[in-house]
């Protein structure tokens, strides 16, 4: 299947929902912010929200420092 990641082409193979596309990518969910075809999924739906071939996916992944 291919998504747009982060405003790039990518193709994966499989991944049924959010949480598995966050696993593959070896992200901690936690850490992450998900957008799905501009809409902001709550970190309690990633396993509940499917993915598509052709879906806009934005990942922003925090990053502690001081």
């Amino acid at each position: 299947m291919t998504l747009t990641l982060n405003g790039e082409p990518r193709s994966f193979d499989g991944p049924a929902h959010l949480q598995a596309l966050v696993s593959s990518l070896g992200l901690d969910p936690r850490k992450v912010a998900v957008e799905r075809n501009l809409e902001i999924v709550p970190r309690s739906l990633y396993a509940a929200t499917p993915i598509a071939e052709g879906d806009r996916i934005e990942i922003v992944h925090f990053i502690g420092g001081g």
